[in-house]
């Protein structure tokens, strides 16, 4: 039987309990302990809890020489118009090479909204209530007809939510997307382990597997194939984004013309942090690197510092977005299988309660932390990225997490600031649409991606229009 020579690698690397139980389970639950445990790469395990369980991995950041990043601003706030411009017809060619695609990160469930079912499914704008997934998909399809070519669009699930994501695009038609440009694939998982570096098991046929993080994702794209069909079908650039956003410009033809204009590997977009506790990275140079600091890893002080002109020093925060280069991908994706080579994307360890069993397979509910996860981050790949570029983009124009129930960054916030910028739209291009002083509308109303997906595409549309409809509630522009 197959499992046996998998059960005698387990024991042979000090984690045979995983199998303590497998002879009274039935030869159904065998199966799923065998395929879960297939998936688990055992050095990988050994290299991690030799590193990140140790005095050393439990150390704080070293932040000697860190310093801010520098970025492109925006021409609104002393940027280069013409260097802008120049970028976003470097864009557009590439768009109408088919040199792009979209991809996003959609492991996540809606649970933090209340909500049972993939983050994706969760209904977001303001009249028609679609969904984020259908939001991404109106987005590229419009970037495909405005360019006159389709774009591929990679959307990394979970093994919780793949079965559920992929149905929901089935039931919706895929929203007249074509289905052979919508490659679905799972993220990888990683098992959770106690501190002495033993793989913590959920049940007595279930070990403790977590998602590996953001990071893995480009990892999931090697091991999918979708690098390789990528590289049949011409494409390699990759617009990287999360699920949880609806106002992202998921193709900006300006981000992809800096990215592509530098040559750079791994490209970011920027905003400044509207205060110094927001809780956003921060895009810092050390030794020559560019690299994200996590705020809860920059201590508050260094978060306060202020420039002489009164902004903050550490202002340029990270919203996940990102322009990829495909074979950098595949670099930083085969870089674990040799992981004394120098590059490679390293894993965190995040200490978690993690409900186990004992030694007698008794269910154990921990009241504090008793195991880690271990995860990767997408941005720990910029500095092995040759020409790291960060641009800054308007937070009205492009980040509006959906993350929390109520409060910031939640349902109600989105769908505010989608009416804001609706509102704008309309008001730049002649309508008259009465705002607070935030910019948010009386009255709602909706613009699909498919009339307008950006301030350009809007006004184009708008223009075309032989009669302007009058601006009421509910009005709503396909």
């Amino acid at each position: 039987m197959a499992s046996h020579a998998l059960i005698e690698k387990f024991q042979q690397a000090g984690q045979g309990h995983v199998f303590a139980f497998h002879d009274e389970l039935s030869h159904e639950a065998q199966r799923h302990l065998v395929n879960e445990a297939s998936e688990i790469d055992l050095a990988e395990v050994a290299r991690l809890t030799g590193s990140l369980l140790g005095k050393e991995g439990a150390a704080g950041l070293n932040l000697d020489g860190l310093a801010p990043a520098p970025f492109e601003p925006l021409p609104a706030n002393g940027g280069d118009a013409e260097a802008w411009a120049r970028a976003k017809q470097a864009g557009e060619e590439a768009l109408r090479a088919g040199r792009v695609a979209a991809f996003t990160v959609a492991g996540g469930q809606g649970t933090r909204l209340g909500f049972d079912g993939p983050k994706g499914t969760f209904p977001v704008t303001p009249l028609k209530q679609k969904s984020l997934f259908q939001v991404f998909a109106e987005k590229i399809h419009a970037a495909g007809v405005r360019y006159k070519r389709p774009l591929h669009w990679f959307i990394m699930t979970s093994h919780q939510n793949h079965a559920a994501t992929v149905a929901f695009f089935e039931e919706n038609s895929y929203f007249g997307l074509d289905k052979g440009r919508v490659h679905f694939f799972r993220q990888g998982r990683m098992p959770a382990v106690d501190f002495n570096g033993k793989i913590l098991m959920e049940s007595k046929g279930t070990i403790a597997l977590s998602p590996d993080g953001h990071g893995g994702s480009l990892r999931a794209l090697e091991r999918s194939g979708a690098l390789d069909l990528m590289q049949r079908e011409g494409i390699d650039t990759l617009s990287y984004f999360q699920v949880d956003n609806p106002l992202v410009r998921a193709i900006d033809p300006a981000f992809l013309g800096w990215h592509l204009i530098h040559g750079s590997q791994m490209s970011s977009k920027m905003v400044p942090k509207a205060y110094a506790e927001e809780k956003l990275g921060h895009f810092c140079v050390q030794d020559g690197h560019s690299v994200v600091v996590e705020y809860s890893d920059l201590p508050m002080a260094m978060q306060r510092e202020k420039t002489p002109d009164g902004q903050l020093r550490y202002r340029a925060g990270s919203i996940a977005i990102h322009v990829l280069d495909r074979e950098f991908i595949r670099k930083m994706a085969k870089s674990g299988e040799n992981p004394g080579a120098g590059v490679s994307l390293p894993f965190h360890r995040a200490d978690k309660k993690i409900p186990t069993i004992d030694a007698a397979g008794h269910a154990v509910k921990p009241g504090q932390a008793n195991g880690v996860k271990f995860e990767m981050f997408v941005f720990d790949a910029l500095p092995f990225a040759r020409n790291p570029l960060v641009i800054e983009t308007s937070r009205a124009d492009d980040f509006s997490p959906v993350k929390n129930a109520d409060g910031v960054d939640s349902p109600q916030t989105a769908r505010e600031d989608q009416l804001r910028q609706f509102a704008r739209w309309l008001n730049a291009n002649g309508a008259r649409i009465q705002t607070d002083a935030s910019g948010l509308p009386a009255m709602s109303v909706e613009v699909s991606p498919m009339f307008g997906y950006d301030e350009d595409s809007f006004a184009e549309s708008w223009r075309k229009l032989s009669l302007a409809p009058e601006v009421t509630e509910g009005l709503y522009l396909s």
